[in-house]
């Protein structure tokens, strides 16, 4: 590996986490690579910095692709495709919370509505789907939140992030405003 320490520990640590994350340690040292980098690279580049195969980069850079976290350039001059990341941090977010999404709770979402479809045939399976409905239930609000928050601008996702715990306070206070508002809206029983 060709690279300056604290860019090889970074390449070599999300290579790790990549692992871990449901995808190769190629693809995820290629990404951590290109994230880093501060011009678009070939697959040339890549083999050079990171010693692997080329057939490995072009497999990495391809399934990089499928995911929406590469793009594809191309330089003046040079005949090669070079290859980068988005600049903003928070479309990547964005980008790996889609295609999450998209691999692994929305076919989960697909087969329990499937299941809670059809009618249980003993109290086992009624327990079962009853567990199952709960599931569902908190996907879906997981989910629901998910879209809300995903066309948020940057600006007020942060914000948000930033509020934290503090979200529950602002839920209690409105809950408390709401009560009061909702006694002095009450007609006043007369004896």
């Amino acid at each position: 590996m060709d690279l300056p320490p604290a860019t090889a520990a970074f390449v070599l640590h999300f290579g790790e986490m990549g692992s871990r994350w449901g995808i190769n340690r190629t693809v995820g040292q290629i990404y951590a690579l290109l994230f880093l980098s501060d011009r678009p690279l070939c697959a040339d580049d890549i083999v050079a910095q990171l010693g692997f195969s080329r057939s490995n980069v072009s497999m990495g850079l391809k399934e990089l692709e499928t995911w929406r976290l590469v793009k594809l350039q191309h330089l003046p001059g040079d005949r090669r495709e070079h290859f980068t990341t988005p600049d903003d941090v928070w479309q990547i977010v964005r980008i790996l919370a889609e295609e999450r999404r998209k691999r692994e709770i929305d076919p989960t979402l697909s087969l329990l509505r499937d299941v809670l479809m059809q009618k249980p045939a003993t109290r086992a399976d009624e327990h079962a789907q009853g567990r199952m409905e709960n599931l569902l239930e908190v996907i879906s609000l997981l989910t629901g939140w998910m879209d809300d928050v995903k066309s948020l601008p940057d600006e007020r996702l942060i914000a948000l992030l930033k509020l934290g715990g503090r979200v529950a306070r602002v839920l209690e206070a409105t809950e408390r405003f709401q009560d009061i508002v909702t006694r002095r809206n009450r007609p006043s029983k007369k004896a």
